[in-house]
């Protein structure tokens, strides 16, 4: 069975798995011991003590609430993930911005970016945004090359461990984000270390240690602690992360790709998390601009952990913020990570583009 069938089906099948195990493990009743416990408080003690000068930790904020990131700026703009084919899509789109006026490199005060939302706000701010859709467009003709440079070949038991305990995932807790990390941890992926970073140099073309604007932001998920951390200029210079290795960092799916080491931190994808797209980093700006993939209720999933993006925005908006919701959308029955879908995935960004460009327009004037 392919990995991309094996995405496909496990959601169905993982409830029955899950319920049968859950509770009968002499290791899980030893879990929720008081001593363990205890123990599992002492450990996150220390992990929060030696981590705390690195500044990537910031909390998800659960109610309304204005980012210290964000205060201050008027155009923000947040851009979510959702795998090669939203690569493809991005491209298309601010493509067909870019014909029609907006310039997506010069218009944002900021940009938060998780997974493909990484990569794409790393090519607009640093000027590479013409290469990587040249490049795009190039793997859209030869879908074959781009499965080469990403191979999704069948998943060994390490790899499947990791997909189904993501699909298994019923919440976006701190506890939830640490069983998934240690589970991504664990996974033996074909695509890990510097073939991951090799590939985020492709499409980011940075490979240097330099962060190119302070307007970006990448994000992902603590494999150890389930904190949300947040990579900006700054953080990135203190802990001597490249713009490549926060873009690859954001886009490491549990069982699939990664995680990737992030100063002294294991990193996976960014939306493995309860604020998918991370929009209340750009709460309290004067107008910011979301494009995701879905609404969280419809739509392709890389992940079962609920998606409540409409209350997200509503809490943004709660602060003050005006915000423009862009919902990308997909066909029916397609796979996020099948390189034959580039081609499609241009059309549509580019159409698409064509039918919100003065809408865009008149929201940033």
């Amino acid at each position: 069975m392919s990995r991309r069938a094996f995405l496909k089906s496990s959601s169905l099948a993982l409830p029955a798995l899950v319920g049968s195990t859950v509770g009968t493990s002499g290791v899980a009743n030893a879990a929720a011991s008081p001593s363990s416990g205890s123990y599992a408080q002492k450990a996150n003690l220390i992990s929060k003590e030696l981590f705390a000068d690195d500044g990537l930790a910031i909390p998800i904020a659960t109610t309304p609430t204005v980012s210290a990131l964000a205060k201050g700026l008027d155009r923000t703009l947040v851009l979510g993930g959702g795998g090669e084919y939203y690569v493809a899509w991005y491209c298309g789109f601010f493509h067909g911005l870019l014909e029609d006026g907006l310039d997506m490199q010069q218009l944002p005060e900021m940009v938060v970016g998780t997974s493909a939302g990484a990569y794409m706000g790393s090519s607009l701010l640093s000027g590479h945004f013409g290469r990587l859709r040249t490049e795009m467009e190039f793997f859209g003709e030869f879908p074959k090359l781009l499965a080469k440079l990403a191979p999704l070949s069948d998943p060994n038991i390490s790899q499947k461990r990791a997909m189904e305990i993501n699909m298994a995932a019923t919440d976006g807790s701190i506890d939830t984000r640490q069983v998934l990390g240690r589970a991504a941890l664990a996974a033996n992926n074909h695509l890990n270390g510097q073939r991951v970073e090799a590939l985020a140099a492709l499409l980011t073309g940075d490979s240097k240690t330099d962060w190119p604007t302070p307007r970006m932001h990448t994000t992902g998920i603590d494999c150890y602690t389930g904190e949300r951390l947040v990579v900006s200029q700054a953080t990135a210079q203190r802990n001597g992360i490249p713009l490549a290795h926060a873009a690859a960092a954001s886009s490491s799916l549990p069982g699939i790709i990664g995680p990737t080491l992030i100063g002294q931190r294991f990193c996976m994808d960014g939306g493995m998390c309860s604020n998918p797209a991370h929009v209340d980093l750009v709460a309290g700006s004067k107008r910011a601009l979301v494009i995701s993939l879905t609404d969280g209720i419809t739509g392709p999933i890389l992940t079962k952990i609920p998606h409540p993006m409409i209350q997200n925005i509503k809490d943004v908006e709660a602060t003050g913020t005006k915000v423009k919701w862009i919902v990308a959308g997909t066909p029916p029955g397609i796979s996020l990570t099948d390189p034959r879908q580039i081609a499609p995935a241009l059309k549509a960004g580019y159409e698409r583009a064509k039918k919100e460009s003065d809408a865009i327009k008149s929201f940033w004037a």
